[in-house]
């Protein structure tokens, strides 16, 4: 079990704050100890977990994230492959690209880098690449398989959060649970997956009247709207798990969540911080469902 820490900044107008934080920095690094031994198990047998991104395009962002899903790939064993493309590849060449990748058994797991260029229709990219290796978890046979109850490759930012509620012996079953956003990424796959749990759950969004009200009938609040500092103290039930899924910059460029970390602290009995929350996570469940699909195969030459 991870030890868990309090909130880390200092006392503010000799308020304690009392938050446990969730870190996703200290679960990721925990789990690529797991994973490194299941890497290490299938060498043995002859398979190397094989992930290629498909990156279109110079978007810094994307360019730095995919760097990192690199280094890490690369640091657990992984045959790792970027592909880059010019942003100008029409739509006919980049599905000829992933049906390539589809057919290529040194690949266990296949990742389009969001967004594409316009002119390029995300949904018909992402429901060309074979849903076995859709690591993910964005194909329509994988979003279908979670809503049944039957979930294979999962949404790895919602994969992610049940990994640090479970780590963190956050109670679920029975418990009231608010997720603030409807998105395919990540709304709609956490609430399905606390329900999974036997939470109740409700869905926030833009439309919602008195949002903080709704909030503060959570056991555990999902906040995954893109607003930054969104979330005060004023949404929060006293002792409540939050789950800050945003990714936002202040005025200064500084990095931030959607919820106003410094005075929710206060109020919360657990709390993700933005850095080093979430998003480790997130990566972390893209190789551990790689991993996954390298075991599959394995398993399947056994028989």
């Amino acid at each position: 079990m991870i030890k868990t820490s309090h909130f880390s900044s200092d006392e503010k107008d000799g308020i304690f704050m009392s938050a446990t934080i969730m870190s996703g920095k200290l679960l990721a690094d925990e789990m690529t100890v797991e994973m490194q031994n299941n890497v290490n198990k299938l060498k043995e047998k002859g398979i190397t977990p094989g992930l290629v991104v498909l990156l279109v395009g110079e978007d810094p962002a994307s360019q730095t994230y995919v760097k990192n899903k690199e280094k890490r790939a690369l640091a657990l064993g992984f045959h790792s492959l970027i592909k880059r493309y010019p942003a100008d590849i029409t739509e006919k060449q980049l599905l000829n690209e992933v049906k390539q990748y589809n057919e290529d058994p040194l690949f266990h797991g296949i990742l389009v880098q969001l967004p594409l260029p316009k002119h390029i229709d995300s949904d018909k990219i992402v429901n060309a690449i074979d849903s076995e290796k859709d690591v993910d978890g964005f194909h329509p046979v994988n979003m279908g398989k979670l809503f049944i109850g039957k979930p294979d490759k999962i949404p790895c930012t919602p994969y992610g959060i049940m990994k640090m509620l479970e780590r963190y012996e956050v109670e679920i079953e029975g418990k009231t649970a608010v997720v603030i956003g409807r998105s395919n990424i990540v709304g709609k796959p956490i609430a399905q997956l606390l329900m999974m749990k036997n939470a109740t759950v409700t869905m926030a969004h833009s439309r919602t009247k008195d949002l903080a009200a709704v909030a503060r009938t959570a056991d555990i609040l999902v906040v995954a709207i893109g607003k930054g500092h969104f979330v005060t103290k004023e949404f929060i039930k006293p002792g409540a798990a939050v789950i800050d899924v945003g990714m936002n910059r202040d005025e200064n460029g500084k990095l931030i969540g959607d919820v106003k970390s410094d005075e929710v602290a206060e109020v919360a009995g657990y709390l993700t911080p933005v850095p080093k929350g979430v998003g480790p996570m997130t990566i972390t469940m893209l190789l551990y469902q790689t991993i996954e699909s390298a075991n599959k195969l394995a398993a399947l030459s056994e028989d």
